[in-house]
């Protein structure tokens, strides 16, 4: 790859298919201590996060329905307390 002006580089059609990535696409540029760049798609990001606390939830279960259905819970107790 050649460095183009204004700093410009062009990911090669076959990197591109190879990743996924379509013009728009929201990369983040990381320069490691070593001077290594580490390119990473948004995308390839938030999988990785979300990678992170798949072990805390029960498969199939929503989390996002269980907090709710504590969150009813704690209010009829609350309510029943007064």
């Amino acid at each position: 790859m050649v460095l183009g002006d204004r700093g410009r580089l062009v990911l090669p059609a076959a990197v591109r298919e190879q990743l996924g990535l379509e013009a728009g696409a929201k990369l983040s540029l990381v320069v490691e201590d070593d001077g290594t760049i580490r390119l990473r798609s948004l995308r390839a990001i938030v999988d990785a996060g979300l990678g992170m606390f798949a072990h805390l939830g029960e498969p199939g279960v929503s989390m996002v329905d269980e907090l709710i259905r504590e969150r009813r819970e704690e209010a009829a107790r609350e309510d029943a307390e007064r």
